[in-house]
């Protein structure tokens, strides 16, 4: 167990807000030797679909350094502009990745790097997996009911979401009304009695939260020029891939509507418009419910620019 003095930056933020590219620009500065108690920073990722091999142009992951000659060393090590990334392409998108999951080898990312006595930078968008990774919240280990999962599967998306905000309003506050897979764990913890156990307490570290923010109308925009990207980089073509590697359609949807979408445009379900414009809505939903999340935190240093964040980090450290 680290002591309480460990110090971690985190950079938080919706969809599309420039999180990545934030990170990797206090690494650099840190490296170049901003606080000389340090040698540097790692980055750790936290987000859900990234953590996913073959999940690169949807999960917005930030593209891999290519190393001449070095085909080993790239292979076992994730860098991008030189800064080393863990909890990038860990998992298949055969098998299911869960928050525990993340905590593990989260804590264990963590460990590493201040053991190289290098800062932690967490960066990402997926709030429950920050606050599980720094001991804000509690993940309820309970194991899968299959008798309820069978007979969830029955129901409607639309009914599941009706039952789990019967079950848990405040849940369906932050949750993906789309995802038939978080729906079903989320009524299945609610119904074990369980549904109170991701209560609050005191992280043990030390941590800087900055979040990265936009006007709605700039983060919108954003947003509509971030999906025109994905899809002019191949994200049609990375989802026929999956598909190539035996991925049904219904596991290729439970990735994120990022997934979803052009998956129903590939089987002639909807039209290209009717994907392009789920992906922008979608996109700008998700927004919207990851600020409702973070907002709760009140330690967050909400900034809109490097400056205020250069500054903040070497106050902090």
């Amino acid at each position: 167990m680290l002591n309480e003095k460990t110090k971690i930056i985190v950079i938080l933020g919706p969809t599309a807000s420039g999180k990545s590219e934030l990170a990797v620009k206090i690494a650099l500065r840190l490296r170049s030797g901003q606080a000389k108690k340090y040698k540097g920073a790692e980055i750790i990722s936290a987000d859900s679909r990234q953590v996913y091999k073959g999940l690169d142009i949807g999960s917005g992951k930030a593209p891999r350094d290519k190393i001449p000659n070095s085909s080993i060393l790239n292979s076992k090590f994730y860098l991008y502009k030189g800064i080393l990334h863990h909890l990038l392409d860990v998992a298949s998108p055969k098998k299911i990745f869960t928050a525990q999951d993340f905590k593990k080898l989260g804590q264990k990312a963590i460990s590493d790097i201040v053991g190289r006595r290098k800062i932690p930078i967490i960066c990402g968008g997926t709030g429950f997996y920050i606050d599980a990774l720094l001991g804000v919240k509690e993940i309820p280990e309970i194991p899968p009911d299959w008798p309820l999962r069978k007979k969830l599967e029955k129901k409607t998306t639309e009914e599941l979401f009706r039952i789990l905000k019967k079950l848990n309003s405040r849940r369906t506050e932050n949750i993906d009304s789309k995802n038939r897979r978080r729906l079903i764990r989320a009524i299945e913890i609610s119904e074990s009695g369980d549904a109170t156990s991701s209560r609050g307490r005191i992280s043990e570290y030390d941590t800087l939260f900055l979040g990265l923010t936009h006007s709605p109308e700039i983060l919108k925009k954003r947003i509509e020029k971030r999906v025109e990207t994905m899809l002019k980089k191949g994200l049609i073509k990375e989802v026929k891939k999956l598909r190539a590697q035996s991925l049904s359609w219904k596991r290729i949807s439970e990735l994120g509507f990022e997934y979803k979408y052009p998956a129903l445009y590939l089987q002639k379900k909807i039209s290209k418009e009717e994907m392009t414009e789920s992906l922008k809505t979608q996109n700008w939903r998700y927004a919207k419910r990851q600020m409702t999340w973070f907002k709760r935190n009140p330690n967050i240093y909400w900034i809109k620019s490097s400056t205020e964040a250069e500054k903040l980090v070497k106050e902090f450290l």
